[in-house]
């Protein structure tokens, strides 16, 4: 076997633990579906009155019926194979989720009670630690070739058994790019690709629809005139007004309120520092380390000041926490687009050198896989 040049241990991917190049995708598409879902369940109680399903003595729990979404996901992941099912499994998987975690306030008390009130920071907990361990998975190491084509056969997989429309086949020629010629089976899945028939009639894709439709809002975001301003004016009143919201805590609750008004504080404080920094940087005209610190200013925002905020008030500190997300993506296009932009600039630093002769256009018609 020919081992290539890669960062990644060859042992994990010997033991069969090839990452998926959309994990991140499917991991956020299951973190926000679970958060919403969590929101919308909170919403409707407290409108409806808290009703309960059953009588008699019993009470069927909202925990039911989210272990049975997680079971059916779990279905489709075990049953199937090709990368169609998995933003389906990721979105009923999160909403399954969604409604387990939102009681975890019976879990954790002797009295089952659904209204603890550090609940909401639980749930807050929990969901961020998903999030990073998702950064952690993708970004600790880089992609290896190997790890690309094993994607590639991926969506061979699901070609060769009921054809490839235009769309994946490009997504898939696309990663095949990525592969260097000396990974081993590169021209078998080349050819393998080739031999897929093509089928125009897809599977309902809404998520991965919804993620298209996301990343074009968000570049198109990214590169407004006005954008970096506004980021910064978020960031700035988002520093000043988590403080003043700590402060109403304390002012209602006394001296229990001090551990999340104090954690609030810190955090904003922290957060404001990355934000004047990259400002700073805004004014030398170095984007991209600007942007990085904006990054780190939102991060902060959501792994301290958010916490104690919901600590502090529970569900009403949701629409600081949707804030940042959407910021968090706002930059995350941002930095996609510098680096593509320094990518292109290498590129063209390049001229005059002759084309690699096994990097063929391939294929730049979809319509012709040969």
């Amino acid at each position: 076997m020919t081992i290539t040049t890669g960062a990644r241990s060859p042992y994990l991917m010997r033991a069969g633990l090839v990452r998926n190049v959309r994990s991140a995708e499917h991991l956020t598409t299951f973190v926000v579906s679970g958060v919403a879902t969590v929101l919308i369940t909170r919403l409707f109680l407290g409108l409806s009155g808290y009703p309960q399903i059953g009588g008699k003595g019993l009470h069927i729990a909202h925990v039911l019926p989210g272990g049975l979404l997680m079971l059916v996901a779990i279905s489709l992941l075990l049953a199937y194979v090709g990368p169609v099912v998995r933003p389906a499994a990721a979105l009923i998987g999160g909403v399954g989720f969604g409604l387990f975690i939102d009681e975890v306030g019976k879990f954790v008390t002797s009295d089952n009670n659904y209204f603890y009130q550090p609940a909401a920071a639980i749930v807050y907990v929990v969901f961020v630690l998903i999030v990073l361990a998702s950064r952690f998975l993708t970004t600790r190491r880089p992609i290896d070739p190997r790890e690309q084509l094993a994607n590639v056969v991926d969506h061979a997989v699901e070609g060769v058994a009921g054809g490839l429309s235009r769309r994946r086949l490009a997504q898939a020629s696309e990663q095949l790019r990525q592969v260097g010629a000396e990974v081993t089976a590169r021209h078998e899945t080349r050819q393998l690709l080739a031999a897929c028939p093509a089928d125009e009639v897809e599977l309902a894709a809404p998520v991965d629809a919804a993620w298209r439709a996301t990343r074009r809002g968000f570049d198109r975001l990214a590169t407004h005139p006005l954008a970096p301003r506004i980021a910064v004016g978020v960031l700035v009143v988002q520093a000043i007004g988590a403080p003043v919201i700590a402060a109403g805590i304390r002012f209602d609750d006394g001296l229990a309120a001090d551990i999340p008004v104090l954690g609030v504080a810190a955090g904003s404080l922290l957060s404001a520092s990355f934000t004047l920094r990259g400002a700073v940087q805004l004014r030398k005209k170095n984007r991209a380390r600007a942007v990085r610190l904006f990054e780190l200013a939102v991060l902060v925002s959501l792994l301290v000041t958010q916490v104690f905020q919901f600590a502090g008030t529970q569900f009403a500190a949701a629409f600081g926490m949707l804030l940042d997300l959407v910021l968090l993506g706002l930059l995350g296009a941002e930095r996609d687009r510098l680096a593509r932009k320094e990518v292109e600039a290498t590129k063209a630093k390049t001229w005059g050198l002759p084309p690699d002769p096994d990097q063929p256009p391939f294929p730049e018609d979809p319509s012709d896989p040969v």
